[in-house]
Parts: structure tokens; C-alpha cells; sequence
């Protein structure tokens, strides 16, 4: 498999860690977004959150609060973004599933600002409702 962050897990190529548990690796990102941007990998490959096995799934929060509290208290970052993006047109682009953890300052200028779009009307709001309810299990 030629998987960045599968090499990463095996040792193959070399990594910043800052925890790592028999499940887990998180690592500082090679591109930060913010100075200790840090990502969250599991070490199983899974790639991405639709393909993510249920125990593994149930054991990524925890991880995260450790890791964000660890970012926060240890940069006394002024907040935390979490991020994932699953799939190309989300912006993933390693295809192994990961999180991101940004570290977020009062002065540091950065803007997750998405646009904000209105329903046309509540038939159209209740139509995606249903459409959501649907394929939920």
C-alpha cells in the first residue's frame, strides 16, 4: 500500500508524535494551518469516516479531548478547531482517515467562514429532513 500515513504508523518515514496508544498516532501536520496543527490518525487503515469500523469510531472522542486539552493547555491556545474532510470534493487528500486539531489564537487572522444559504421554504427544508431520515440506520 502506498499510503503516507500508513508508512508513517509502520515507521517507514518520520513523524512528529505527540501521543500515541496501541489504536492511535497523532502527529504534527507537515503544513500547519497554525503552528501545533495536529492530526489524529487511526492506525488501522480505514479511509474515511464511511468506511471507519465502529470501535474504532467509539474510541476517536476521547482521544480527541486528550489531544485538544493537551494543544490548548500546552500552546494556551485561545480555542481549537476539529476538522475532517472525507472525500476528494471535501478536500480530502491523504485517503486515510484522519482529524484535524488547529489551534486557534485571539489575533491569528484565520477564517473558516462557509458560505450561509437559506431554504427556499419549509417543503423544501422538510424534503431534505426526510431525505436524510431515510438512509439513516
Amino acid at each position: 500500500m502506498d499510503c503516507i500515513f500508513c508508512k508513517i504508523i509502520s515507521g517507514e518515514i518520520p513523524s512528529s508524535k505527540v501521543y500515541e496508544d496501541e489504536d492511535f498516532i497523532a502527529i504534527l501536520d507537515i503544513r500547519p494551518v497554525n503552528l501545533g496543527h495536529t492530526l489524529v490518525i487511526p492506525k488501522r487503515h480505514f479511509v474515511n469516516i464511511f468506511d471507519t469500523d465502529e470501535e474504532i469510531a467509539q474510541k476517536i472522542y476521547p482521544i480527541l479531548i486528550k489531544v485538544c486539552k493537551g494543544i490548548k493547555d500546552g500552546l494556551t491556545a485561545d480555542g481549537i478547531n476539529i476538522i475532517q474532510n472525507n472525500e476528494k470534493y471535501a478536500g480530502q487528500e491523504v485517503f486515510h482517515s484522519h482529524i484535524h486539531i488547529i489551534p486557534r489564537f485571539r489575533d491569528d487572522s484565520l477564517k473558516f467562514t462557509p458560505r450561509s444559504l437559506t431554504y427556499k421554504d419549509e417543503d423544501e427544508k422538510n424534503r431534505i429532513v426526510l431525505k436524510i431520515r431515510e438512509k439513516i440506520k
